[in-house]
Formats: C-alpha cells, sequence, structure tokens
C-alpha cells in the first residue's frame, strides 16, 4: 500500500465534528487505512481573511488507490458532508485535500502532487511535520527546486 497525507479543514457549523465525521468517512472506505493523524490547530483563515477561523489537522493513510481515484473519493466524502463550491478560499463546512502521495510528483487536468500551495500554509506544514517530518521537508524542497528552475529560464 503506498501511503499519503491529508488535510482536513473547517470552519463553518462545528468544525471539529465535521472533521471527525471526514475521517470516520474516509476510514471506511475500500482501499483506505487511516495510519496516523496529527493534534488538531486552529488557525487564521487563507486567502479570504474575512472568516472565522480554520480547524485543521493531517492525516497520514495507507492506500492501493491511484492518486486520482482517492481524489474522487474524497471529493465525495465532501460533497456527503454538505461541502459547497461557492468560493475560493471561503468559509467550508469541509476542506480535504491530498498534500502529498508518497514521494511522487503527478500533474493532472484535477490533481497536482505535491499541493502546489501546501509549502507555504503553516496550517499544513505544521501538523505534517508532527506526523511525518521528512515529507514536510520533501515538500519545502519540491518547491525550492521549481522555483530556482523558473528563476533560472
Amino acid at each position: 500500500m503506498s501511503k499519503a497525507w491529508l488535510s482536513l479543514g473547517a470552519n463553518m457549523g462545528n468544525p471539529e465534528a465535521q472533521i471527525e465525521q471526514a475521517i470516520a468517512l474516509i476510514g471506511q472506505q475500500e482501499g483506505i487505512k487511516i495510519s496516523n493523524r496529527s493534534k488538531t490547530i486552529i488557525t487564521e483563515p487563507w486567502g479570504n481573511l474575512a472568516q472565522n477561523y480554520f480547524h485543521n489537522l493531517v492525516l497520514e493513510i495507507r492506500t492501493d488507490l491511484f492518486p486520482e481515484l482517492l481524489l474522487s473519493i474524497l471529493l465525495k466524502i465532501e460533497d456527503d458532508i454538505g461541502r459547497v463550491r461557492n468560493e475560493k478560499w471561503g468559509a467550508r463546512i469541509i476542506d480535504i485535500d491530498i498534500i502529498a502521495y508518497e514521494f511522487i510528483e503527478v500533474t493532472t487536468k484535477n490533481l497536482t502532487l505535491p499541493h502546489p500551495h501546501a509549502f507555504e500554509r503553516d496550517f499544513v506544514l505544521n501538523p505534517l511535520r508532527e506526523i511525518s517530518p521528512k515529507m514536510a521537508d520533501w515538500i519545502i524542497e519540491q518547491a525550492k527546486s521549481k522555483k530556482s528552475n523558473i528563476d533560472n529560464n
């Protein structure tokens, strides 16, 4: 089974309950086993600052699902909990992002791994570092490498 890391967050309704519901639903999926979990942190919103603080944590999972299929399952879980996509970086009842899948890069129409903004979001990196410091460091190195390639071209 492959390892993947998921970031979960919420700032509407009862964030703690929604995150726990999402974790339970993730754990019930065929081909997914939760192997580690960070502490929940409360953080300021990112992007649109005119909203409630977020509750955030990171899960480490083991999965035999390919990244695109994993993404579709996570999007369905968000929908089942009541996620509505009205505004980019807006308030949300639940948000589940794949941060990384093994130590591989993936770029498809629907998915970029590692997550393209993970390296600049402490609410992702801090909980990730708690459960997988090597992955947190790798994400930062990937971002530096990409920036260096852009700067040199």
